[in-house]
């Protein structure tokens, strides 16, 4: 039922499939750095913690990659307040 983050490089979006739904985070790259701009999850999803998962899989696959990060999106913002461990990933 849960498919794992991936990319869209060509939309600029990360996706996270929940059966026959998608939640995604848009993003756009800026002076080497990743700037979070939009998540959506759908409103069949919502309040179920996708948006967390889709967050927290986002930041993650970023940290790897040891992106710097711009958190435009109020949700993502959110998330990287509430997660401390994702501080350091922070610029702006």
């Amino acid at each position: 039922m849960h498919d794992q983050l991936r990319e869209n490089v060509a939309a600029s979006r990360f996706e996270l499939a929940i059966g026959g739904e998608m939640a995604v985070a848009y993003y756009r790259k800026e002076d080497g750095r990743i700037v979070l701009t939009h998540t959506e999850v759908p409103p069949a999803l919502s309040g179920q913690g996708f948006g967390t998962r889709l967050a927290r899989e986002v930041f993650e696959t970023l940290r790897q990659r040891q992106a710097r990060i711009i958190a435009k999106c109020p949700f993502m913002a959110a998330f990287a307040v509430k997660h401390p461990e994702y501080s350091t990933m922070l610029d702006g």
